[in-house]
């Protein structure tokens, strides 16, 4: 499944800072007042807090040794912070320009979780996504062989050797002009009919199984002969296994449909 268009959090230092050089972790601070300070610099504790939530959204546990090591990386940020400012390095052009497309990504990412928030993903909209893809999926999955020709003149020569007692694998390796199932004698694997091309589906769907289609079908691709070799029933999850997957999927679809209506009203050039 997709990803949303835009991360829905803010990046997160990474906490392999808190491996560099240095003294032995200190013990996490009170509660109240300044995270610690560094060379006279106060670090503010929203920040542990703010990463903390981050983390703990991601799946990690609430401890002290996760606190104390994210105020080690803060530390160790904010010391690498002053040097930066200490040798101009944090007024360098390239430095400034990915201070912007930082501050950038932070709002655009905001504001897609501020929308999110106001337009939640009820129990009712999964269902309904759910029942809508267990329909279009059907309860069946085939597992169909073809022989890909150029033209018409050329499927009917595939379908008179057929007949005659060819075997459909040797002769799907021998003309097929499909590379991908060539090798593999024409076997296209498992497969829905919604995978597949309209014409080429129909007429999979209506053979039986070891018969091949009596005239060629034709798609895009080419001509095509087809051999139905086994049908079996589809094994749908139930709907508490793909849940989320499914909450993603319709989050990314409102900020699909977001950012496509902001850029129909936009001016761009």
């Amino acid at each position: 499944m997709k990803k949303l268009i835009f991360a829905l959090m803010a990046a997160l230092p990474s906490l392999a800072l808190a491996q560099l050089p240095g003294k032995e972790a200190a013990k996490p601070a009170a509660a109240s007042g300044p995270l610690a300070t560094v060379n006279g610099v106060a670090i503010p504790r929203h920040r542990l807090d703010t990463i903390l939530r981050i983390q703990t959204e991601r799946g990690a546990q609430d401890s002290a040794q996760l606190r104390s090591q994210i105020r080690e990386v803060l530390i160790n940020n904010e010391l690498l912070n002053q040097e930066a400012n200490r040798s101009g390095l944090a007024k360098r052009s390239d430095v400034q320009q990915q201070l912007d497309l930082n501050r950038q990504e932070v709002i655009a990412n905001a504001v897609v979780s501020d929308y999110l928030r106001a337009h939640p993903v009820s129990d009712a909209d999964v269902r309904k996504e759910y029942d809508r893809a267990r329909a279009q999926t059907g309860d069946k999955e085939y597992r169909p062989r073809h022989i890909l020709v150029a033209n018409e003149t050329d499927a009917r020569s595939v379908i008179t050797e057929l007949k005659r007692g060819a075997k459909f694998e040797e002769l799907a390796q021998k003309r097929s002009l499909d590379e991908g199932t060539r090798p593999r004698g024409g076997d296209l694997d498992w497969t829905l009919p919604g995978n597949l091309e309209k014409a080429f589906a129909d007429a999979m769907v209506r053979l039986e199984v070891g018969k091949i289609t009596e005239a060629p079908v034709r798609t895009r691709f080419g001509f095509h002969i087809v051999r139905l070799d086994e049908v079996r029933p589809v094994k749908f999850p139930e709907l508490d296994q793909v849940k989320q997957q499914i909450q993603q999927r319709i989050m990314q679809q409102r900020v699909e449909a977001m950012v496509r209506d902001l850029r129909a009203k936009a001016k761009i050039e």
